[in-house]
């Protein structure tokens, strides 16, 4: 990269629950800077390309993963962010299916999950986007249906628990809990049961988007 000369690259937070933990994808580079390092799916925007395009690019060229829905999340642009010279760049954040198969490509030579809260160390200043990304995955589980993303449509109430934990990083009162997000009345009971194990039969629940809205709409907000 010639001196003075400014480009722009796309960086994508990816984040699941897998076994009732937060993971976030990462690819270990396959070509330097950072060969060997773990970072997160991205690359160079290139002329004629958006943004969300050069985002979905490359995701699909370094994990395999495509149709999935991106937002924008922050842009970085410390100028000693790259060794390669000055690079700004374009942060992305999503949610995706544990289900989901992943493969790596053309400059990475892996891609895995890791806990968002335990991920090794990270090439680049990803780890400062990381941080900035689950502090706005935080925020978001306060007003917005993100924590339901993460679940199937019909779930019980301790699997909805555990998405709230997996996403806070920290352990909430069972009962508190339970009496809390009933009170809201976003969430309607069925008449099927769920059994894990020996235990009794858990009741199943499904999502209301419609009451949802109607509860942001007074300015109310998830008391957790």
């Amino acid at each position: 990269m010639s001196g003075g000369v400014v480009r722009v690259a796309v960086d994508i937070v990816i984040f699941t629950l897998r076994e009732g933990v937060l993971q976030v994808l990462l690819i270990r580079r396959g070509v330097p800077p950072f060969k060997g390092k773990w970072a997160f799916p991205g690359g160079f925007v290139e002329e004629a390309e958006s943004l969300d395009a050069a985002a979905l690019r490359e995701l699909e060229e370094e994990t395999g993963v495509s149709d999935v829905y991106l937002e924008q999340l922050y842009s970085f642009g410390d100028p000693k962010r790259d060794p390669r010279g000055r690079v700004l760049s374009i942060s992305y954040f999503a949610l995706l299916s544990s289900e989901r198969e992943l493969r790596s490509g053309t400059d990475a030579v892996d891609a895995r999950w890791f806990p968002a809260y335990d991920a090794p160390r990270l090439a680049f200043d990803h780890r400062k986007i990381l941080d900035y990304a689950l502090v706005r995955l935080r925020y978001k589980l306060e007003w917005t249906t993100v924590g339901f993303e993460l679940l199937p449509k019909k779930f019980t109430l301790t699997e909805l628990q555990r998405v709230f934990e997996a996403v806070l990083g920290r352990k909430l009162d069972k009962r508190n809990f339970r009496r809390k997000i009933l009170k809201l009345e976003i969430l309607r009971a069925l008449d099927e049961r769920q059994r894990v194990g020996v235990q009794r039969p858990a009741r199943l629940y499904k999502f209301s988007a419609t009451e949802f809205e109607k509860l942001r709409g007074r300015g109310m907000i998830f008391p957790f």
